[in-house]
C-alpha cells in the first residue's frame, strides 16, 4: 500500500483537507450606504519576484467611510506558507467575513462601505464559496464579497505596506477603509498593491473589502465555453473566491521590487555563472543610499551600491563564476542559498530569501536534456482540488499530493495553471520536475484572432515566468493546452509572441505546448518556434474525429509520424489516461481493470520509442470538472473526472500499483 493512501475506495471517506473552517455563521442582513465613484482598472508592471503591482484608483466620493463596527480581526502573524520571497510578510489568515451576491447588487448597495457585520458569514480564507455546490449555476460563476478588519503590526509607523493576494478567481475589486484601490483579473498567479499612506490607519482598525466575480467570458483564461446543446464546457471546476492566502508586506523605504537569480551551465563539467539582478524602488519621501549584498552558499559578496531619490527605481546586479558547482538533479536536488540583503549603513532594510539550483535544460537533436543527459520522464498531472474546500486547499494537501506522486515513482508533475509557491519549493527540494503551464486552455481560434486576447495571454505567461523562473524544478514553459490542432495565422501569431517573451525573460529554458494527439492532422509548420511538443494521447479511450483514435493499436504508428514531423523538437506525452470508477471486466470501459490495462499498454508502447522525453498520466487524483461530465465513461459520476489513480477521497485504485511498477522500472534520468 503506498504511503499515506487510504485502504478503501469508499466515496464516503473523509476529505483530504482536514481544516476546521467556519461554515457560514450568519450575521443577519444589513442596510446599504452610499456608493463610490468609478476607478481605473489596474495595469501590471514588474514587482517583487516578478509579481504584478496594481495602479491605485480614484478618490472617495462625498462622505467619509463609516467606522468599522465588525469584530477586530487583530494583528496578522509574521509568518508565511512558503519560504522564498521578501522579508516583512504577515499572513492575513483566520476569520474573514463573506457575503454572497448572486444578483450582483452589492456595489450599488454600498457593501464596500457597510459598517455593520449583519448579512455576512464568517469563513476562513483561503475560501472557495462554491466548494460544496455542484450545480450548473455554481460552475457558471457568481459574485461574492469578502472583508477583514485588522490592525497593522507593531512598529509600523515608518513603513510602507503592500497587500498581496496569491490567487483570486477571477475578477477582484479591492477597497481599503471604504476607498477603492484597484481591480485585477485572472487566477492562479499573485498580485500586489501598495496601501496609500493617506488612507491607511497606522494605529486604528483597517478594513479590507473585496468584491470577487467568478463569471468568465470567452476571452478569459481558461475561457467560458458551451457545447452545441448549450451545456458549459471546461477542464476543471470554476471555484470562486480567495483561493490562496493573503499577506501584508512591510517595506522600510527601499523595496526589492523584483529579483532574479539565474544560473548558466555550458556543460555538465563546466564552471557555472550565477547572475543576480535586483530591481530596487524607493517608496520613501527622502533619498536613500543603500548597499546590496548576497549569499552564495557560505560565501558573501557585494552586488553594488545605489542612491535612489523618492520614487526612483534602479537595478543592481553582478555575475559570479562558480567552479565545480554542485548540480541540481532529480537524484540530487542540491540547492544553494542565494539570498539578498539591502542595507543603509548597518541597518537592514530588507532581505529576500532565494534558494536556487545549478542545472541546464536544453533540447538537442530532438531530445530533452538535463545537465547534458537525456530524459525519459514519468509523472502525473495535478489539480489543486478537494471535496470540502475546492481549490482553497492548504499545504497539508499539497504535501500529500506530491507525496503520492513520489510514491508512484514520478519525476515530473504538470498542471494547467501555475502551481502554488509551496508546491514549487517542495518540488525544488524533492527533485521533481515541473511542466509549468499557463491556463490558455482550449481557447477558440476566433478568440486568439483578437490581438487583445493574444496580448492578455502573453501577459499571463510573462507574469508566470517572472514569478517562477528561479525554481530549478521548472523544466519548461508551456504556453497552452489543446488549442486548435491546425494552428493557422491566429495561433501562429500567439505562438510566435509567447516564445519571444519566454526567450527574452528566461533564455535558459525550453518553451512548449500541449496538443491533442489526432491522427490525420499532419505536420504543422506553425510549431517551428517551439522546443517541446506535448501530445495528449487518448488512443483507445476517446474515439476522436470520425473514430480516428478509437483503436489503440494505431498509437505506435502515430507517434512515429510525429517524430518524422518534428525531428528537432523534443516530444513528450503530456497526457494519457482512462476513467475508472467500478469493478468489472478488462474489456469494459470505466472499470478498474480497463484503466490498469490502458496504462500498461500505453507505457509499453512509449518504452519502444527511445526518442520520447517522457509521459505524464492525467491525472493523479480525481477532481471536479463540470456538470454533465462523462469523460468517455459509459457509467460516469459527474462532475468528477475519474482518470485519477487516487479517488477524490484519497483511496488508491488498482492502476496506482500499475503505474508505480512501470514508472519505477523506467530509467527516467541519468543519476550521474
Amino acid at each position: 500500500m503506498p504511503m499515506g493512501l487510504k485502504r478503501t475506495f469508499a466515496s464516503t471517506s473523509t476529505s483530504l483537507d482536514h481544516r476546521q473552517r467556519g461554515q457560514g455563521r450568519r450575521r443577519g442582513s444589513g442596510r446599504p450606504p452610499s456608493t463610490l465613484s468609478p476607478v481605473r482598472s489596474c495595469r501590471r508592471i514588474a514587482f517583487a519576484c516578478g509579481l504584478a503591482v496594481l495602479v491605485l484608483g480614484a478618490q472617495l466620493t462625498a462622505g467619509a467611510s463609516a467606522a468599522p463596527t465588525a469584530p477586530d480581526g487583530g494583528r496578522p502573524a509574521a509568518r508565511t506558507l512558503y519560504a522564498d520571497g521578501p522579508s516583512g510578510r504577515f499572513l492575513v489568515d483566520g476569520t474573514w467575513l463573506r457575503r454572497l451576491d448572486p444578483s450582483d447588487v452589492g456595489q450599488r448597495a454600498g457593501w464596500q462601505r457597510q459598517a455593520a457585520a449583519v448579512g455576512w458569514d464568517e469563513v476562513s480564507v483561503p475560501d472557495a464559496w462554491n466548494a460544496r455546490d455542484e450545480s450548473v449555476a455554481s460552475y457558471l460563476g457568481s459574485v461574492a464579497w469578502y472583508r477583514r478588519d485588522l490592525r497593522l503590526p507593531a512598529g509600523s509607523a515608518r513603513r510602507s505596506w503592500v497587500l498581496r493576494f496569491e490567487s483570486v478567481n477571477y475578477r477582484a475589486t479591492i477597497w481599503l477603509n471604504g476607498r477603492r484601490l484597484a481591480t485585477h483579473a485572472g487566477a492562479y498567479l499573485p498580485f500586489e498593491l501598495r496601501l496609500p499612506r493617506r488612507i491607511l490607519r497606522r494605529t486604528g482598525v483597517n478594513r479590507i473589502v473585496l468584491r470577487v466575480d467568478s463569471r468568465r467570458t470567452s476571452s478569459d483564461f481558461p475561457p467560458a465555453k458551451t457545447d452545441a446543446r448549450g451545456r458549459p464546457l471546461g477542464g476543471w471546476w470554476n471555484y470562486g473566491g480567495i483561493l490562496r492566502e493573503v499577506y501584508l508586506r512591510a517595506i522600510d523605504d527601499v523595496d526589492i521590487a523584483a529579483l532574479s537569480v539565474s544560473t548558466e551551465l555550458p556543460c555538465a563539467r563546466c564552471s557555472a555563472t550565477v547572475r543576480w539582478d535586483a530591481e530596487l524602488r524607493n517608496l520613501g519621501a527622502r533619498p536613500r543610499t543603500v548597499t546590496v549584498s548576497a549569499r552564495w552558499g557560505a560565501r558573501r559578496l557585494t552586488l553594488g551600491r545605489a542612491t535612489l531619490g523618492p520614487g526612483v527605481t534602479a537595478h543592481v546586479g553582478r555575475a559570479l563564476r562558480v567552479a565545480n558547482p554542485h548540480l541540481w538533479s532529480p537524484s540530487d536536488p542540491h540547492l544553494y542559498d542565494a539570498s539578498v540583503r539591502v542595507a543603509a549603513g548597518s541597518r537592514t532594510l530588507q532581505r529576500f530569501t532565494r534558494k536556487v539550483g545549478v542545472r541546464s535544460v536544453k533540447v538537442t537533436g530532438g531530445r530533452l536534456l538535463l545537465n547534458g543527459q537525456p530524459l525519459n520522464l514519468r509523472g502525473v498531472g495535478l489539480q489543486e482540488d478537494s471535496r470540502a474546500h475546492g481549490f482553497a486547499i492548504d499545504n497539508a494537501v499539497r504535501d500529500r499530493q506530491l507525496g503520492w506522486a513520489r510514491e508512484l515513482g514520478s519525476s515530473i508533475i504538470r498542471a494547467h495553471y501555475p502551481l502554488h509557491p509551496h508546491t514549487l519549493e517542495l518540488a525544488d527540494r524533492e527533485g521533481v520536475l515541473v511542466w509549468s503551464e499557463v491556463p490558455v486552455y482550449q481557447v477558440e481560434t476566433e478568440e486568439l484572432a483578437k490581438s487583445a486576447v493574444r496580448d492578455a495571454a502573453v501577459e499571463v505567461l510573462r507574469t508566470s515566468i517572472l514569478t517562477n523562473r528561479d525554481h530549478p524544478s521548472v523544466l519548461l514553459w508551456a504556453i497552452g493546452n489543446e488549442l486548435s490542432s491546425r494552428p493557422g495565422p491566429a495561433q501562429a501569431a500567439y505562438i510566435s509572441a509567447a516564445v519571444a517573451v519566454a526567450r527574452q525573460l528566461d533564455p535558459g529554458r525550453p518553451v512548449g505546448i500541449a496538443v491533442g494527439a489526432i491522427p490525420g492532422v499532419g505536420c504543422q509548420s506553425d510549431y517551428a518556434p517551439l522546443d517541446v511538443i506535448g501530445l495528449n494521447d487518448y488512443f483507445g479511450w476517446y474515439p476522436g474525429p470520425a473514430g480516428a483514435s478509437a483503436d489503440r493499436d494505431l498509437l505506435s504508428g502515430y507517434l512515429d509520424e510525429m517524430r518524422a514531423c518534428y525531428p528537432k523538437q523534443a516530444l513528450m506525452i503530456s497526457e494519457f489516461g482512462a476513467e475508472a470508477n467500478r469493478d468489472g471486466p478488462v474489456e469494459e470501459r470505466g472499470t478498474y481493470a480497463f484503466q490498469s490495462d490502458f496504462a500498461a499498454y500505453h507505457l509499453d508502447v512509449y518504452a519502444t520509442k527511445g526518442w520520447l522525453s517522457g509521459a505524464i498520466w492525467w491525472a493523479l487524483q480525481e477532481f471536479r470538472v463540470r456538470p454533465a461530465w462523462d469523460g468517455g465513461n459509459p457509467w460516469p459520476s459527474p462532475p468528477l473526472h475519474q482518470k485519477g489513480v487516487v479517488t477524490f477521497d484519497g483511496a488508491p485504485k488498482p492502476a496506482f500499483a500499475t503505474l508505480q511498477r512501470l514508472f519505477r522500472a523506467t530509467r527516467q534520468f541519468d543519476a550521474r
